[in-house]
């Protein structure tokens, strides 16, 4: 057991309280305790999320008198694995319990779109990817609505389409891309149901949680919210649902405003921006041991702070990369040990959110709300003169994420140091195009199945070599929407770059992944804390909007595809998905 007395006892809530951290969730089992922290520690299961999606037979007080009583039985309070394996067979379910089976009645062969792809190889695969939404729909079961306290699950009123492996309820951001696909798929009920359960959310906590659990309750993901009821919007063309909508997003924006802002002053002009901040210094419950191993030999206060920083590094989606590294000297240098994400305004979530207020500007504006409108608008003006001033260098031609310690910019690539080109957030033309030269001269470009996530090899799996669907995406479509011939070329290279390493990759293992290697045609990521997951909701819509915008020329490439062994990893993830 290690020197961590606090986390170990029945007491744990009260001495977080007395120490200033919220408790994370009201959970003593899922979120802290003694419980949590032996059955991790014991490493019973080969995921530490898999015991935390564990459901409850019994009601918490009794599950916890009946360990407060084992754990005295035991000597110096340690259950012994044997103990703990009889312990949890008797009081709770395998995770996975809580969901029905469901097939989204809205799935239908043939959608329309793919009467784009002119390619019979890749029309077949879009084929079997719309297929997929079948094995990824997943419908909560009412005992979570009427017994919450048996579940970690949150409960939602409608449907979802979950990312797939280990992801076995609804992620925030991922379901932007999903949205989408669904749109694509003519699976307006299906979107429609998902976006309904982010708005539920925000009204219910203020903001989306990461995740459909409640131990992701005190941290959210990038904010796509308001980009989903515009995609649903374009769709349905229904003004209605906008209206219904509309104070919700606006409820969303002012949470991050209030809670993930800073102020930085540059140049002797103030500027406000955002950043990931997450004030819970415990371990993450479903990366527990992991968190745990991180921290050995640190002092209390520098193990609460890089928790901290850990759960912000989740909240940004980027869970791990070098691009939260700060080390002892304030330089993007480092280890894990040295993430320091709430100390770095990032240049995508700028991005993202001075979109999102472009976009609450316009809906405004249909809506006939001209005053609310015009507030958006300063909004917008007041962000891109920050982004410029902070983060935009003219010099090398791209926006930079900047360091809050040494009031400095990271100049490491990125891919999302071009994010404002996909947002459309700058002041003049002739920025994205030099953000375009930026991207050719990086070496970024040279990979033949996408543009690595960043240059450096940190073994953290949002660095080199993965690749990411959503990063792919918003590149190419921010690319695509550029005037120069020699953007839209480029972003059409890096489409038939992705659709065929996604194409190959399902050639081999039928099957779609998280993310995938720069280096080999169909080969999947790796790295990180897990291995490579498939499934895969945000890979798939990401692939249906290539295949929906550029169907006509995307070929498939070489028909030959190697035989062989799959993947012992690929078999593991599809047992999980059955």
């Amino acid at each position: 057991m290690r020197n961590l007395t606090f986390l170990c006892s029945l007491t744990t809530l009260l001495v977080i309280v007395k120490m200033g951290f919220p408790p994370p969730c009201d959970s003593e089992i899922y979120c802290t305790g003694s419980i949590l922290h032996q059955v991790q520690e014991a490493k019973l299961f080969d995921d530490d999320k898999y015991f935390v999606d564990m459901k409850l037979k019994a009601a918490p007080d009794v599950v916890l008198s009946a360990f407060h009583n084992l754990s005295n039985a035991s000597p110096n309070m340690t259950v012994p694995p044997a103990k703990l394996r009889e312990f949890l067979s008797e009081y709770f379910e395998e995770a996975g319990t809580e969901f029905e089976p469901w097939t989204p009645e809205d799935w239908h062969e043939k959608p329309k779109f793919l009467e784009k792809v002119a390619d019979q190889e890749l029309r077949n695969w879009a084929e079997k990817i719309h297929n997929l939404w079948k094995s990824l729909g997943r419908k909560i079961r009412v005992g979570v609505k009427d017994h919450p306290e048996l579940y970690s699950l949150i409960y939602t009123p409608h449907p979802v389409i979950v990312p797939g492996g280990r992801f076995r309820e609804f992620y925030y951001w991922d379901s932007y891309w999903v949205i989408n696909g669904l749109l694509l798929s003519e699976m307006t009920d299906t979107a429609y149901g998902m976006i309904q359960n982010f708005l539920y959310l925000v009204n219910r906590y203020g903001f989306v949680p990461n995740g459909g659990r409640i131990y992701y309750e005190r941290r959210s993901q990038p904010p796509f919210l308001t980009l989903m009821v515009e995609s649903y919007y374009r769709a349905t063309k229904d003004k209605e649902f906008l209206r219904a909508a509309l104070p919700t997003l606006e409820r969303e924006h002012q949470f991050w405003m209030q809670n993930r802002s800073k102020a930085v002053t540059v140049n002797g002009a103030e500027h406000v921006l955002n950043r990931y901040h997450v004030e819970v210094g415990l371990p993450r419950p479903e990366s527990y041991t992991d968190d745990l191993e991180l921290v050995e030999g640190l002092t209390d206060d520098r193990k609460e702070r890089m928790w901290m920083d850990l759960k912000a590094g989740a909240e940004s989606g980027w869970d791990f990369s070098s691009r939260w590294y700060i080390d002892s000297d304030g330089h993007n240098n480092g280890t894990l040990t040295e993430t320091r994400t709430s100390q770095i305004l990032p240049v995508d979530l700028n991005a993202l959110l001075c979109l999102n207020e472009k976009t609450l500007a316009s809906f405004h504006r249909m809506l006939g709300n001209g005053d609310s409108a015009a507030q958006y608008d300063r909004a917008v003006a007041r962000r891109v003169e920050a982004m410029e001033s902070v983060l935009w260098d003219a010099e090398r031609g791209a926006w930079f994420d900047y360091n809050l310690v040494t009031h400095s910019n990271h100049f490491e690539f990125y891919s999302s140091n071009l994010a404002p080109i996909w947002a459309q957030c700058y002041s003049r033309p002739e920025m994205p195009e030099k953000a375009v030269q930026y991207l050719k001269g990086s070496g970024a470009l040279q990979f033949p199945n996408g543009v690595p996530t960043s240059m450096r090899q940190s073994g953290q799996q949002w660095d080199y070599p993965n690749a990411w669907p959503p990063l792919q995406h918003m590149l190419i479509e921010g690319l695509s929407k550029l005037p120069s011939k020699e953007a839209k070329d480029l972003a059409f290279d890096l489409a038939q770059r992705w659709i065929k390493t996604n194409w190959l990759a399902y050639s081999k293992y039928e099957a779609m992944f998280e993310k995938y290697d720069v280096n080999g045609d169909g080969k999947p990521g790796g790295g990180g804390e897990y291995e490579v997951q498939l499934g895969f909701g945000w890979t798939n819509g990401v692939a249906l909007q290539l295949l929906d915008q550029y169907g006509a020329t995307l070929t498939s490439g070489s028909r030959h595809v190697s035989s062989g062994l799959l993947l012992p990893l690929v078999i593991s993830a599809h047992r999980m998905l059955q």
